[in-house]
């Protein structure tokens, strides 16, 4: 397959070696390496779970907008988390070797957070008007770096030092941050129904799209696994016209020949245990 600047791109997976992949011909040093070269968003029956599960899937959902429009947010992460590790480590071991590790676990995660923010604040003004055109309940979105609001990480980790010492581990970070998504105060995933949730979720997914093609740098691929499942006519409509806007490369997969409301694609596979061929 053609990459979105131009360049060659091949993977392939095997179940005892992962993911093999070459781009122009030469093998890749990370996967890191294929995600830049061809990123990909995933929109499935299950992705109202970014509304109704806990925080993990909210920060990967933030940082994979982060990733490709913060260039460095990448290393800074890999920093972040190496550190993170090695003074979970000294936590468990002998307690006082945690404080060495501090200085670059602060500069790396006060970095994610404010790249964080930024990113989150451009995201928002798409996500807004997704939400009106997909019809979707007004709610309010909020970033919670991982430590309390009005101090320096450097701060909270000293606040938190007993704690984290009774504990084993560290309490606070980005790596405890989450996206706070609410409706008059009370929590969405208290409020919306499966339907709504999966119309916010949405709405979040395809605001990242958008904020990739205003960048202009870079061209994702969607992927769609039964896009009309929960959907309505009125909001599936809504929907296909969202995607149409984009004018990224589409790979939708249904039961069904025909998926209801969108265009005759250009290729068509049929997919029978575990075989793919074209139709």
């Amino acid at each position: 397959m053609a990459g979105p600047i131009g360049r060659g791109v091949g993977f392939a997976f095997d179940r005892d070696t992962g993911v093999e992949a070459r781009i122009d011909g030469l093998p890749i040093k990370s996967l890191a390496d294929l995600t830049l070269a061809v990123p990909v968003q995933v929109i499935d029956p299950g992705i109202h779970k970014l509304i109704e599960e806990g925080s993990p899937r909210r920060r990967r959902w933030l940082d994979w907008a982060v990733f490709h429009v913060e260039h460095d947010f990448g290393e800074h992460w890999y920093r972040y988390s190496r550190t993170l590790r090695q003074r979970n480590a000294a936590l468990k071991t002998r307690a006082a070797d945690a404080r060495p590790w501090e200085p670059d676990l602060v500069m790396a995660g006060e970095h994610i957070a404010r790249a964080r923010r930024a990113v989150l604040h451009e995201l928002e003004r798409h996500w807004r008007d997704v939400m009106v055109a997909l019809d979707c309940p007004r709610a309010d979105l909020d970033y919670i770096p991982g430590w309390p609001e009005g101090t320096t990480l450097a701060g909270a980790l000293d606040r938190a030092r007993a704690r984290d010492e009774m504990r084993q581990t560290t309490t606070v970070g980005p790596h405890r941050a989450d996206i706070r998504l609410s409706i008059d105060g009370k929590p969405a995933r208290d409020v919306l129904s499966r339907g709504q949730q999966k119309l916010v979720a949405v709405a979040l997914s395809l605001a990242q799209l958008h904020l990739l093609k205003e960048s202009g740098a870079l061209v994702p691929t969607l992927l769609l696994d039964d896009p009309a499942a929960e959907l309505d006519a009125t909001h599936l409509a809504a929907f296909v016209e969202q995607i149409s806007t984009l004018g990224c490369q589409l790979l939708a997969t249904a039961l069904q020949p025909k998926i209801q409301g969108f265009p005759v694609p250009d290729r068509v596979f049929h997919v029978e245990q575990g075989r793919v061929r074209p139709v």
